[in-house]
């Protein structure tokens, strides 16, 4: 695997009233007891990646009962915390299958294969 690149991103860096409002987030679901610890630490990643790429994309690449179980642990749901696509979704091979496909929900749940394969879980410049 190569090293990542640093791009300049669409998404903008967070404001005062932002920043406070993900950390007391990320906070809370951190202070809790009876996670596992690398429960944990995808759920606070897919809550970070979540501002810049959108629930839509987080939808394709977690299974259904993997949003779940990190909205339970965060205490959020994803489609009201998170844009239906964020800043940098079009960097994402998960936004170019959803584009490809006649429904989001029907890729989602399986009941349409994307006319293109790519592997959902990579970003490009």
């Amino acid at each position: 695997m190569t090293a990542p690149t640093p791009i300049h991103t669409k998404t903008p860096p967070a404001n005062e009233q932002e920043m406070q409002e993900r950390y007391a987030v990320m906070d809370k679901a951190i202070r809790q007891t009876g996670l596992q610890i690398d429960e944990l630490e995808s759920a606070l990643g897919m809550y970070m990646v979540g501002f810049h790429f959108g629930w839509k994309v987080l939808h394709v690449i977690h299974s259904k009962k993997t949003i779940a179980k990190y909205e339970g642990i965060l205490g959020i749901k994803v489609r009201e915390a998170f844009p239906e696509y964020g800043p940098d979704a079009d960097r994402t091979n998960a936004f170019k299958l959803i584009k490809s496909v006649s429904s989001f929900w029907k890729l989602v749940s399986g009941d349409e294969r994307p006319p293109i394969q790519l592997d959902k879980r990579t970003i490009q410049d």
